[in-house]
C-alpha cells in the first residue's frame, strides 16, 4: 500500500489508515496519525496513534503498512510555536468531542452536609407485596430535601431494564504528562503533590459517577495540558524486565534519557532500582538485600501481603514505584514529592520471595476523603480479580479509619470498570442481604449504605443510578432488583475467589494532622 512512500513525502501530523489486528486477529484499516518518524538500518519507520483507540495500542510501523491513498496532510494554519525546543501537541488534531453522558443531577447528593439520605417527600407509605407494579421509570433528578427518609427494597419478576452495554464504557481519551524537562507544577501553597491527572475529556466518566464535571483542582490530581507535547505522547520504554516477567510499556514514563534507547530496562523485582544491563542487575542483586517491599506488613492471608510505606521514609522506592506505574497510567502526571502520600504494595510470596503484584497510593491528609490517588495492578496479574482486592482494601483501611472514602477522579478507562464493577457488587451483596422487618418489605438508607461499605454517598448514588435501581412510585423512591440483576450477581459472586479478610489486617490509622511534617 506504499507504493507511493518514496514519491510522497509523509511529514509528523499526517493522518492516513494503517494496517493492524484487530481482537479477532483480523485485518482493519483504522485511522492513524503520524507522530514521528526515525530510520533503522536504511528502513523507515513511524510511530502512529489510531484515532479513537486507547494510546497503550501506539506503535511503530514499517512504510507496506501504510494506505498512501488515503493521506491526509496537516493543514498549515493550525501550527502553533514550540517550546523549549520541543514540537507542540499537532492542533491539526482536532479536540475530540467530549462523549456525551447520562445527566443525573445529583446537585443535591454532592451538598456539603454529610448527614443526609437519600431524600423524598413527605409520603412514605411501603408498598406491599401484593400491589401490582406498574413499570418502573428511572429517576431523572433527586429532590433537594432535608428530610431523611428510606428506599424500601422490592424484588420483581419483570421485564427487567436493560444493562448499559460493556461498550459503553470504551476507553476515554486521557491527556498525557509531563515530558523531559520535567517541569513541575507549583504546588498549592502549604501543600505538596505527587501526581495529577488529566483531564478535560474525561469528564464524561466523572459525571456519569454522579461528580461534578469539571476535574476537581484539590487532591494529588490537578488537571493540565501544558505537558501535552510530541515527546510524552509516544512511548519511549521498549521492554522492562522484572524479575520473571518482560512487560511491553502502555505509555511514556519519565526514565533517564539514556535509557529509552536501550531494548531492555533491567528492574529489581525488591526495590524497583532501574539497571541499563543484565550484568548490572545481576550485581546489584549480589548486594541488596530486600526480598519484600520495604515498610510495615500490615496484611497476610495465604500467599498474599500488603505492605504499607510512607512516601518520605522510603523516597528511593516510591520514586522507582510511581516511575514504573506511570509506564501503565496515562492519565498521571508524575511528581517526585512523594512525602505527603502512603503506599500499599500488594505481593505474592513464594520460596524467592515477596512479588509485586499492585500497588496503591493515597494521601496522608486528604480534604476531599480520597482514599486512592493511584491504582494499578501490573499487567501480568491482571483478569485475575486482584484489581478488585486492591480496591476492596483500600475500603477495609477506610473502614477500620472510620470514613467514607472514594478515588480521586478522573479513573482510567480500567480504573472505572473496576470501581463500577466492585460498586455494584458491594451494594448488590448489602441489598440481597436484607431481611424482612415485620413482615414489612426491607428499608434501607443510603447513609446506611454508604456506613456498611464506606463507600462514599455519591458513588452509591451513582452505582444504583447506573444499575438502573432506583425508581419513583406512589411518591417514593423504591429499588427494584430484577431476576436478571440477582442472577447476574450470584454468578458474578461465584467468579470472585480473592477476598480480603478483616481479622488478617493489623493496621492502626495514624492522625497525620498532629504531625509537624508526616
Amino acid at each position: 500500500m506504499a507504493d507511493n512512500c518514496s514519491s510522497v513525502e509523509i511529514v509528523e501530523g499526517c493522518r492516513l489508515p494503517v494496517l493492524r489486528k484487530n481482537q479477532e486477529h483480523e485485518d482493519e484499516w483504522p485511522l492513524a496519525e503520524i507522530l514521528s518518524l526515525k530510520e533503522v538500518s536504511g528502513r523507515k519507520l513511524f510511530y502512529v496513534h489510531y484515532i479513537d483507540f486507547n494510546k497503550r495500542l501506539d506503535e511503530w510501523v514499517t512504510a507496506d503498512r501504510l494506505d498512501m491513498k488515503k493521506l491526509q496532510f496537516p493543514k498549515k494554519e493550525a501550527k502553533t510555536p514550540t517550546k523549549n525546543g520541543l514540537s507542540g501537541s499537532r492542533p491539526s488534531s482536532p479536540e475530540r468531542p467530549e462523549r456525551e453522558t447520562l445527566d443525573l443531577n445529583l446537585q443535591s447528593a454532592t451538598a456539603p452536609s454529610r448527614g443526609k439520605t437519600l431524600p423524598t417527600p413527605k409520603r412514605k407509605e411501603v408498598v406491599p407485596l401484593v400491589t401490582p407494579v406498574p413499570p418502573a421509570t428511572p429517576v431523572p433528578a433527586l429532590p433537594s430535601s432535608t428530610e431523611t427518609s428510606q428506599a424500601a427494597v422490592f424484588p420483581v419478576v419483570r421485564e427487567p431494564p436493560p444493562f448499559k452495554a460493556r461498550e459503553d464504557l470504551e476507553p476515554i481519551p486521557t491527556v498525557t504528562t509531563n515530558g523531559t524537562a520535567r517541569r513541575l507544577i507549583p504546588p498549592q501553597p502549604g501543600r505538596k503533590r505527587k501526581a495529577n491527572c488529566g483531564g478535560p475529556d474525561e469528564d464524561s466518566q466523572d459525571s456519569s459517577d454522579g461528580i461534578p464535571t469539571a476535574p476537581r483542582m484539590t487532591g494529588s490530581l490537578v488537571s493540565d495540558r501544558s505537558h501535552d507535547d510530541i515527546i510524552t505522547r509516544m512511548k519511549n520504554i521498549e521492554c522492562i524486565e522484572l524479575g520473571r516477567h518482560r512487560l511491553k510499556p502502555w505509555y511514556f514514563s519519565p526514565y533517564p534519557q539514556e535509557l529509552t534507547t536501550l531494548p531492555i530496562l533491567y528492574l529489581c523485582e525488591f526495590c524497583l532500582k532501574y539497571l541499563k544491563s543484565l550484568k548490572c542487575l545481576q550485581r546489584h542483586l549480589t548486594k541488596c538485600n530486600l526480598r519484600h517491599p520495604p515498610g510495615n506488613e500490615i496484611y497476610r492471608k495465604g500467599t498474599i501481603s500488603f505492605f504499607e510505606i510512607d512516601g518520605r521514609k522510603n523516597k528511593n522506592y516510591s520514586q522507582n514505584l510511581c516511575l514504573l506505574a506511570k509506564c501503565f497510567l496515562d492519565h498521571k502526571t508524575l511528581y517526585y514529592d512523594t512525602d505527603p502520600f502512603l503506599f500499599y504494595v500488594m505481593t505474592e510470596y513464594d520460596s524467592k520471595g515477596f512479588h509485586i503484584v499492585g500497588y496503591f497510593s493515597k494521601e496522608k491528609e486528604s480534604t476531599e476523603d480520597y482514599n486512592v490517588a493511584c491504582i494499578l495492578t501490573l499487567p501480568p496479574y491482571q483478569r485475575r480479580g486482584y484489581g478488585k482486592l486492591l480496591i476492596e482494601f483500600s475500603y477495609e483501611l477506610s473502614k477500620v479509619e472510620g470514613k467514607t472514602g472514594t478515588p480521586e477522579k478522573p479513573l482510567s478507562d480500567l480504573g472505572l470498570l473496576s470501581y463500577r464493577s466492585y460498586w455494584s457488587q458491594t451494594i448488590l451483596e448489602i441489598l440481597m442481604d436484607l431481611k424482612p422487618d415485620n413482615g414489612e418489605r426491607p428499608q434501607i438508607t443510603i447513609n446506611e449504605i454508604s456506613e456498611i461499605t464506606s463507600v462514599k454517598k455519591e458513588d452509591v448514588i451513582s452505582t444504583l443510578q447506573y444499575l438502573n435501581l432506583i425508581n419513583y412510585y406512589k411518591g417514593q423512591y423504591i429499588l427494584t432488583l430484577s431476576e436478571e440483576i440477582v442472577d447476574g450477581h450470584e454468578k458474578a459472586m461465584q467468579k470472585r475467589h480473592l477476598r480480603i479478610d478483616p481479622k488478617c489486617l493489623h493496621f492502626t490509622p495514624k492522625d497525620w494532622s498532629k504531625r509537624g511534617k508526616w
